[in-house]
């Protein structure tokens, strides 16, 4: 399996992170989900509903990666995030469609809502709040993942 295009990924990430803030979403990259899945991005919509924005850079990485219905069972609506140039006749019509042009994004195709569970949301945004927040305390103090047995990398986005 090829290696997706890292930095055409960074710059879509990037560009539907934008696409988050402006919508006022609360969008967090790489979160980690309970089924060992790491979603691209995890969005907290303002009513407490949960987007997952899966990044593909190009066709290969679509076809190679199939991990996405794994997605499904974790949020209320779920995005791919692809480049203008992307053919997008073979995403899923399921899905939402977020469309990047250099560092914007534009919502192109709203996303099916399959509401999730009441636990399992509160778990998410537990779990979101959770690393949102000690990531920004390393930021702060990089040094300190030592006093809560932390593996730093462990919750750094790549």
């Amino acid at each position: 399996m090829a290696a997706p295009d890292r930095s055409t990924e960074a710059r879509l990430r990037r560009a539907a992170i934008r696409l988050c803030l402006a919508r006022l979403w609360a969008p967090i990259a790489e979160m980690p989900l309970p089924n060992g899945r790491r979603a691209d991005i995890l969005a907290v919509q303002q009513d407490g509903r949960i987007a997952i924005i899966e990044v593909k850079s190009s066709r290969r990485d679509f076809e190679t990666d199939r991990k996405w219905p794994d997605y499904r069972d974790y949020a209320d609506f779920l995005f791919f995030a692809v480049d203008a140039g992307f053919p997008l006749e073979i995403l899923p019509p399921e899905t939402g469609l977020i469309l990047c042009h250099e560092d914007q994004a534009e919502l192109v195709r709203e996303a099916p809502h399959t509401p999730l569970a009441p636990a399992r949301r509160r778990s998410l945004l537990i779990a979101e709040a959770r690393l949102a927040t000690l990531r920004l305390a390393l930021k702060e103090d990089p040094n300190a993942a030592h006093l809560a047995g932390l593996d730093p990398s462990s919750l750094r986005p790549d």
